[in-house]
């Protein structure tokens, strides 16, 4: 079977980290339907830097 076009890899990163400027970052790679989720995507994910649960937005 082919794969789907819609499916796209998406950057996430927190963004609590980049104002407390700590060094380093929080990423995660994930993906997204583009058809059906236009718009950037917002998840609440583990920061291993600041050790708690914390938003992390599409940035690519």
């Amino acid at each position: 079977m082919a794969r789907s076009k819609n499916r796209i890899q998406v950057i996430m990163e927190c963004t609590e980290h980049k104002d407390s400027g700590m060094p380093g970052t929080s990423r995660y790679i994930t993906k997204k339907n583009k058809k059906n989720t236009t718009e950037r995507l917002e998840l609440k994910k583990y920061n291993p830097i600041l050790k708690r649960v914390t938003v992390h937005k599409e940035i690519k």
